[in-house]
């Protein structure tokens, strides 16, 4: 009997083992599978966040337009009641050299003081500048040696400035204003 009931014991605790062998072994996910689970799940938090922004943004852009419509109308009445009257619309004046302008006034913007020894592209803007001044077509080599010291300082003294051959807010200011003078 005593031998009967180990047997029966040995038995049943080894169906429990091959029970609970079968189920870990079976939930086991390869590590494969367990990280596209991982981005998947990570995925779909980003996929329900890019819906909600963009349902906003939808929106938004939905009050925008509306306001443009309004803009649009307003406009539109205001330059039907100005066809009764002579208007003048102001344009913006576009010079000659405007893209140089507009690269000096870069320069302001940006606090930038070029002298002797000052290389790079800002310098380029300058040495463009000069030819420009001096019906020149000198070398635009990026490079502020002695010959472009030279022409600023003449430039310079021909607009009434301290001919320290430094290119500062002052000078730049100048230099804007004769490109403006030229036709």
């Amino acid at each position: 009997m005593e031998n009967f009931k180990f047997t029966l014991f040995s038995i049943i605790v080894l169906l429990i083992l091959v029970f609970v062998g079968y189920w870990g072994f079976s939930s086991i996910q390869s590590g494969n599978s367990s990280v596209n689970s991982q981005k998947l799940v990570e995925l779909t938090k980003q996929n329900k966040s890019l819906t909600e922004k963009s349902s906003t943004l939808s929106d938004q852009v939905s009050e925008l337009q509306g306001e443009i419509d309004k803009l649009t109308k307003q406009t539109q009445a205001l330059a039907s009641s100005s066809n009764n009257s002579t208007s003048t619309v102001k344009t913006p004046t576009t010079y000659k050299y405007q893209s140089l302008i507009n690269s000096l006034q870069k320069l302001i913007a940006d606090n930038v003081t070029i002298k002797n020894g000052s290389k790079g592209t800002r310098v380029g803007v300058i040495q463009n500048f000069l030819n420009t001044y001096n019906n020149t077509s000198n070398r635009v080599d990026n490079d502020f040696g002695a010959s472009s010291e030279n022409a600023v300082k003449k430039f310079q003294r021909d607009t009434g400035l301290t001919a320290d051959g430094e290119v500062g807010p002052g000078t730049l200011r100048k230099m804007i204003s004769w490109l403006k003078t030229q036709s």
